[in-house]
């Protein structure tokens, strides 16, 4: 059945002439695979670092888990793109592990659950995402931009404490905590990722943040803020180890709480779908798509087995397709195969845990604001004008910001309902949810009158003339 509601949404024909069937020689896709790598590994290594540093990890063991994310999305993104039967969009897209789900993670470490517990909290609602994968495109209609918009926002802002912290110097009781030269060296990596994405051309603008963060760790290594001499004595190859950090616990709070990540996951892996299906110029039907989003959700369901998380598309490779022109999905298959080996090297995790908190800070910083800017730039395509949507995102982002605000603010409610509402993601998603039903969808006691809060907020700044 073909959808309604997306142009690209169309029967999938001329399977051999499809543009992203192109195949590159070994050399192209090589390069170009490790260009998507470089452009996306930023973004995965800063989720097991977030979660290491909340989780109390040591060194090594971050390591282990950088090094499992690697290769868990190396394997993800070889089954999205190459594809088995009834998995895989087969289109070049890059998958990693879910910026979504961090501010749910750490909730529900606070929350006093552990690593396990996370793990745990994945499997299970990953199940219940494959397992609605063939209705979710029925029901994504309740997650309009107004919706994603509000949600994206809140979890690059949830995410700005985490990179102050480590600013400061990443651990609290340490003595340098919060010293000049922490936040000096966070200032000075922010201000490199700036001037490079100034003066640099297009190649070195995208990487601007591993170039700032390999920069930043140099200049602290020649300051003696940094010592890598833990890295050595590692292995050169190993396998990962199946439940390494313990087998998965579950607790209903969490996971009720990690399938509303889900939600949002299977949202953005949909509209990176759709987006990339525009740029290459291939269609995609709803099988295609449902397909995907299996791949999208088998992918998260056993990341865990091997110390990962959700597994979701990332959106600065979709860009890099239309920047680049290159949509062979054989290319992105091999920065697939490339994070896979890197998976294997636990050296080079190791070697990535080393990397002074101060310098993930001021990096973390332009890298977090991004994904609060990506969200406000969705709700810039909202619709105000004689409706309530101004009050549902006022509303959503305000209660999403309590939790971030004042952590404290649920300790007396009880333990389920604290780590649901806890992650201001999950508590921006559900009053976005609820109260777009509720204005948009139910119409019964609508006003065809603007609140007088979405009327006096209409204000507009003009240019003046010269």
């Amino acid at each position: 059945m073909t959808s309604k509601t997306h142009p690209t949404l169309a029967p999938d024909r001329a399977l051999a002439t499809r543009p992203e069937d192109e195949r590159l020689s070994v050399s192209a896709n090589f390069l170009y695979g490790l260009q998507h790598v470089l452009t996306v590994y930023g973004g995965i290594i800063a989720v097991p670092l977030i979660v290491g540093q909340a989780a109390g990890m040591s060194g090594a063991e971050t390591g282990i888990l950088i090094a499992a994310c690697l290769f868990m999305g190396g394997l993800a993104t070889m089954l999205q793109t190459l594809g088995l039967p009834f998995l895989g969009c087969r289109l070049p897209l890059v998958q990693g592990v879910s910026f979504a789900s961090v501010a749910t993670i750490i909730a529900i470490l606070k929350g006093g659950g552990d690593i396990q517990t996370v793990f745990g909290a994945v499997m299970v609602a990953s199940v219940i995402g494959l397992l609605i994968t063939p209705v979710f495109s029925r029901v994504i209609k309740y997650f309009p931009p107004l919706v994603t918009g509000s949600v994206i926002t809140i979890i690059g802002l949830s995410l700005i404490p985490v990179a102050a912290q480590w600013a400061m110097g990443g651990h609290p009781k340490a003595n340098d905590y919060g010293s000049l030269s922490n936040i000096g060296l966070a200032a000075v990596t922010l201000f490199i990722v700036l001037l490079l994405s100034k003066l640099g051309n297009a190649a070195i603008s995208r990487l601007s943040i591993l170039l700032a963060m390999v920069l930043g760790t140099l200049i602290a290594l020649l300051t003696g803020m940094t010592d890598f001499s833990g890295s050595a004595g590692s292995s050169l190859i190993a396998l990962p180890t199946l439940f390494h950090f313990g087998l998965p616990t579950f607790k209903l709070a969490a996971i009720a709480s990690m399938v509303i990540v889900i939600l949002v996951v299977m949202v953005e892996t949909s509209a990176d779908i759709l987006a990339v299906s525009d740029i290459v110029g291939t269609r995609v039907d709803e099988k295609r798509l449902g397909d995907g989003l299996r791949a999208d959700m088998l992918s998260s369901a056993l990341a865990p087995i091997f110390g990962s998380f959700t597994q979701s598309a990332f959106a600065q490779n979709v860009g890099l397709v239309a920047v680049t022109g290159i949509k062979s999905r054989y290319a992105v298959a091999t920065s697939g195969m490339i994070m896979l080996v890197l998976g294997l090297l636990p050296g080079v995790g190791r070697i990535i845990a080393a990397v002074p908190p101060a310098v993930l800070g001021g990096a973390g910083l332009v890298l977090f604001g991004t994904v609060a800017a990506s969200g406000i730039r969705t709700l810039a395509k909202v619709k105000y004008e004689n409706n309530m949507n101004m009050i549902i995102v006022a509303t959503s982002v305000g209660f999403g910001m309590i939790p971030i605000v004042k952590p404290e603010f649920y300790d007396h409610f009880p333990a389920w309902f604290s780590t649901i509402f806890h992650s201001g993601i999950s508590s921006t998603a559900l009053m976005a949810v609820v109260l777009n039903l509720v204005f948009n969808h139910i119409k019964l006691g609508n006003s065809d009158q603007q609140s007088v809060f979405v009327a006096g907020t209409n204000r507009i700044v003009k240019e003046l003339e010269d």
